[in-house]
């Protein structure tokens, strides 16, 4: 089995060191397995992306001395193949509509009768099922938001896990009992974007062949869910490799926002590659 990993950025904002050090670490451990690092743009979110953003996601990787190993890929261009999985995700009636805002689903969350605080999963607030059991049309609709049934999923497929050479190396096993309460009725897709994240990371890695994927330790609950969209449709579960956060001064997770950290930044400042390197533990 050849080594393939990818790095795959959203183009909606500067890349900081945090981005620079899953970057090149899934590019070292390509290069030392002789395999192929392969580089996917994430812009799933079409209301943020911007061209200048891409291109600098190129200029900074390619200043860094990273190469990919084969023509960059675009979520936008793969549309077709998320709208064929929903397709078949509703024709085996594994999703259903909803209409929900987050308000909505905090005043839910927040009724009386419910009795706690709103609980927060890897894909946000905990869903409480408001739309689950409402009629059905007999066609997939396109306005408004589709969720994946949890409970009719996990009830289509067994035996959940993965491999994970990271943070915690080991075969991590995971309790369907307990999905429906700490991820629930997932959205899959939206109206204004057929394919949510979860849903086209597993297709967009399955199509690129990927056999390891190298990403922050911040997504480990959130392989759970892709783990299980693997299952549903029948693709592959690559080798997962989670690593530590790079954190501010204060102990914070960098995030697109803190532009002091950024790569360009850093460059316009003097910084070598190297100092990259050395900033970020590499």
């Amino acid at each position: 089995m050849t080594f393939r990993t990818r790095f795959a950025p959203s183009p909606t904002g500067p890349l900081h060191l945090g981005h620079a050090y899953s970057a090149l670490l899934a590019h070292d451990m390509a290069r030392a397995a002789g395999g192929k690092f392969l580089l996917r743009i994430e812009d799933i979110d079409q209301t943020r992306s911007r061209p200048e953003w891409e291109q600098q996601i190129y200029d900074d990787l390619t200043w860094l001395g990273i190469t990919w190993d084969a023509d960059p890929t675009r979520q936008s261009d793969n549309l077709p193949t998320y709208r064929a999985a929903l397709e078949d995700l509703w024709q085996r009636h594994l999703l259903f509509p909803c209409t929900c805002t987050r308000k909505d689903i905090l005043a839910a969350m927040s009724a009386p009768q419910e009795g706690a605080d709103p609980t927060y999963g890897p894909d946000g607030l905990i869903y409480p099922g408001t739309c689950r059991n409402r009629s059905r049309p007999a066609t997939m609709p396109t306005d408004c938001a589709l969720r994946l049934d949890m409970e009719a999923a996990l009830n289509r497929a067994t035996d959940f896990h993965f491999e994970e050479t990271g943070t915690t190396p080991g075969t991590i096993r995971f309790d369907a009992d307990k999905i429906t309460s700490t991820i629930g009725d997932i959205v899959l897709s939206r109206k204004d974007f057929p394919g949510s994240y979860h849903l086209s990371v597993v297709l967009d890695d399955a199509a690129q062949g990927i056999t390891h994927v190298i990403r922050g330790q911040d997504l480990f609950e959130a392989t759970k869910i892709h783990v299980i969209l693997q299952k549903l449709l029948g693709l592959p579960t690559p080798i997962y490799h989670h690593h530590a956060l790079i954190r501010d001064d204060q102990g914070k997770r960098l995030a697109k926002r803190d532009d002091a950290r950024a790569i360009a930044k850093y460059r316009a400042d003097g910084a070598g590659p190297q100092d990259i390197r050395d900033m970020v533990g590499l």
